[in-house]
C-alpha cells in the first residue's frame, strides 16, 4: 500500500512538472506575423547610456521555414539567405533634377521666420479611388506675428506638378487644420471600413491650457475637411509621429525622447489608434509605464557633420511604413549644430534621412549608414541642410519608387526658414541588390514553403538568370532543375521564370522547398511567387500608386 501511494504520488509529480512545462512553452511560444516571420514575445531591450546597433532576434535565431505568400522577397538583411557568393549593394534614392517640386509661393505660407511648404512627415499618398497624389504638408501661419504652423494640402496627377486648390475653410487658401502644430502624421488608411475615418491626422498640436505640446487624433473622409478631434494624449516632446503596422495590426506612436545619448525615441503599440493616442505621454527618467518602452538611439556608426565631427549624432525622427514584406524605417539623423550655434552662424543644421529594414516592425536591421537621401552644401540647394522623412512613401510609379523629403535652403542668414519638397526615385525593390559579375554567382533560400503558383524575379541580368528548386535534401526536383530553366536575359521588374516542360510552380505548393539562383553577370533585387500568372504579389503597397488596388494590398483590380 505504501508503495502504491508513492507511485501515485509520483506520477502526479511527472505530470504537474508536464503541465508547468507545457504552461510555460505555451507563453514563451513565439508569435507568428501575417508575413510569416516568427517573433518571440520578448522583445530585444536597449539601454539608453549605449550607441549601439539594434539586436535582431529574428536575424539571430532563424526559422527553420517561412512561408512566403505576403509580398515581395526583398534582400535586404541574410534572413532568406541559406548561401551566396554573391556581393551585396545598398542603393540610395536619386533626387530629382526638378527638385524642389512644391515650394513656398503663397504669402499664407510665411510666418515671423520665414517661409515653409513642406511636410514635417505629414503625409504624401496615391489615394487609387480618386487616381490622385495628395499631400499634406507644414506652411506657416498667416499670424505674422509669431512662429506659428498650419496644414495646408495639394495635390498631384503626377507626383511632380502640384496645386495648391483655394478650399475656403480658413479664408482664400488651402489651409485644412489651422491648429498651432509641430510634426504631424496623416494616415491614409486604405483597410478602414467607416468612410468618415479613412484618413486619420496625428497632430501634436499646442495644448490651449498650457501651451504644451500633445497629439490631437482627427478623422476625415476626404482629407480636407476634419473633425475638432476624437482623442488626445498627454504631455510630449515635440517631433512625435505615427505609423501603422499591418503584420501585427499595432498602431504605433513613435514618440520624441530625451536619452543619456541625446534625442531618441520611444514606443507605444495599440490596436486602437484612439487608445495608442490616449495612452501617449512622455516618460520621465525616473518613472515607467507599462505601455510605453525606450525604443533606441543613435548607434556608433551615424554619420557626423564634416564642420563639426566632435559632435555625436543622435535620432531627430522615425517614420515607418509597410513595404511588401517588410517594413521600411526612415531615420532622420541629427548631425548638428544645435540651435543656438546654426542660428548665430545663420546656417540651418543637419539632418539627413537613412534608411532600415524589419519584418516585425519593432527591430530594425541597418545594413547602411550612408544618407537614403541627404543634404547637398551648395549656394542655392533646395536641401542645403535638415532634411527630413516624410510619411506614405515610397509611392509605387510603374517601375520606380518615389520618395519625398522636406528640405531647407539657406536664407538670409536665418537658421530655421525656407523649407521645401523635393523628389527621390528608386528602381521597385531597388534597396538591395545581391550582384554577380561571374558565371558562377549564386544564391540558395532557406527553406520556404508558398500557396502561389508563379515564380518571378526582380533583376537586371547582363548575361542570364535561372532558377532551381531543391528538395529538403538540397537535391534538384525533376522538372526544375538549372539545365530545364529558360534563362532571363533582359532588365524586369516584374519577370515570371518558367522551364522547359514546368510552366509553373503548382505542383509544390505547401511543400518545403529551397530556391537556388544562379546569376551571370546581373542584379537580383527580390523575388516572390505568385497566386496570379499577372504577377501580383499580395504584399502591402506602402503610399500606393497608380493602377494599384484601392486595398493597399497588390492583388488584381476588381
Amino acid at each position: 500500500m505504501v508503495k502504491y501511494s508513492k507511485s501515485i504520488v509520483a506520477i502526479v509529480n511527472v505530470l504537474f512538472c508536464l503541465f508547468i512545462t507545457n504552461a510555460f512553452a505555451q507563453t514563451t511560444k513565439n508569435k507568428i506575423l501575417e508575413n510569416g516571420v516568427e517573433v518571440p514575445n520578448v522583445r530585444a531591450s536597449m539601454n539608453e547610456f549605449e550607441r549601439k546597433e539594434m539586436p535582431i532576434p529574428y536575424l539571430e535565431n532563424r526559422q527553420k521555414l517561412i512561408p512566403i505568400n505576403v509580398g515581395r522577397q526583398l534582400f535586404v538583411d541574410d534572413f532568406l539567405i541559406e548561401q551566396t557568393n554573391l556581393s551585396r549593394v545598398n542603393h540610395a534614392a536619386v533626387f530629382s533634377k526638378q527638385n524642389p517640386v512644391l515650394e513656398p509661393d503663397k504669402e499664407w505660407e510665411y510666418n515671423k521666420s520665414g517661409p515653409y511648404a513642406a511636410p514635417f512627415s505629414d503625409g504624401i499618398w496615391y489615394d487609387e479611388k480618386e487616381a490622385m497624389f495628395k499631400m499634406w504638408y507644414l506652411a506657416g501661419s498667416p499670424n505674422k506675428d509669431k512662429q506659428s504652423f498650419h496644414t495646408c494640402y495639394a495635390e498631384s496627377k503626377d507626383g511632380i506638378k502640384w496645386d495648391k486648390k483655394i478650399l475656403g475653410l480658413f479664408g482664400d487658401t488651402n489651409i485644412v487644420d489651422d491648429s498651432d502644430r509641430d510634426s504631424n502624421t496623416i494616415w491614409l488608411d486604405k483597410a478602414e471600413t467607416d468612410p468618415g475615418k479613412r484618413y486619420k491626422m496625428f497632430n501634436v498640436e499646442k495644448r490651449a491650457t498650457d501651451n504644451r505640446w500633445q497629439i490631437v487624433l482627427k478623422y476625415s473622409k476626404d482629407g480636407i475637411h476634419w473633425d475638432k478631434g476624437v482623442a488626445q494624449s498627454g504631455d510630449l516632446y515635440d517631433r512625435t509621429t505615427a505609423f501603422y503596422n499591418p503584420f501585427s495590426k499595432k498602431w504605433v506612436i513613435s514618440m520624441r525622447y530625451s536619452a543619456a545619448i541625446g534625442r531618441a525615441r520611444s514606443y507605444l503599440e495599440n490596436s486602437s489608434p484612439e487608445q495608442a493616442v490616449s495612452l501617449a505621454h512622455r516618460v520621465r527618467k525616473d518613472a515607467k509605464d507599462a505601455n510605453i518602452s525606450y525604443w533606441f538611439g543613435a548607434d556608433d556608426k551615424e554619420p557626423r557633420h564634416p564642420s563639426f565631427p566632435n559632435i555625436k549624432p543622435e535620432i531627430y525622427n522615425h517614420d515607418a511604413i509597410a513595404y511588401e514584406s517588410i517594413m521600411l524605417g526612415y531615420y532622420s539623423v541629427w548631425q548638428g549644430p544645435e540651435n543656438k550655434v546654426a542660428d548665430s552662424l545663420g546656417i540651418q543644421k543637419r539632418n539627413e534621412v537613412l534608411i532600415g529594414y524589419s519584418r516585425d516592425g519593432y527591430h530594425f536591421s541597418r545594413p547602411s549608414h550612408e544618407p537614403f537621401m541627404g543634404v547637398n552644401e551648395k549656394e542655392g540647394a533646395w536641401n542645403w541642410g535638415n532634411v527630413q522623412s516624410i510619411v506614405g512613401v515610397p509611392i509605387i510609379k510603374g517601375d520606380s519608387l518615389y520618395f519625398y523629403a522636406s528640405g531647407r535652403r539657406l536664407y538670409k542668414k536665418m537658421w530655421d526658414a525656407y523649407t521645401s519638397t523635393g523628389l527621390a526615385t528608386l528602381r521597385r525593390d531597388g534597396f538591395v541588390s545581391l550582384d554577380s559579375k561571374s558565371k558562377d554567382g549564386y544564391i540558395t533560400t532557406r527553406s520556404v514553403t508558398f500557396e502561389g503558383s508563379y515564380l518571378f524575379v526582380n533583376a537586371n541580368v547582363n548575361a542570364s538568370l535561372k532558377a532551381e528548386i531543391l528538395d529538403s535534401n538540397n537535391k534538384p526536383i525533376a522538372g526544375f532543375t538549372k539545365e530545364d530553366c529558360i534563362a532571363m536575359k533582359t532588365n524586369s521588374t516584374k519577370y515570371l521564370i518558367s522551364w522547359k516542360n514546368k510552366k509553373d510552380l503548382a505542383a509544390l505548393k505547401n511543400k518545403t522547398v529551397k530556391i537556388k539562383f544562379y546569376v551571370d553577370d546581373g542584379s537580383l533585387y527580390s523575388f516572390w511567387v505568385s497566386k496570379w500568372k499577372t504577377g501580383e504579389s499580395n504584399g502591402y503597397t506602402a503610399g500606393g500608386g497608380p493602377k494599384l488596388n484601392p486595398s493597399g494590398v497588390d492583388v488584381p483590380l476588381d
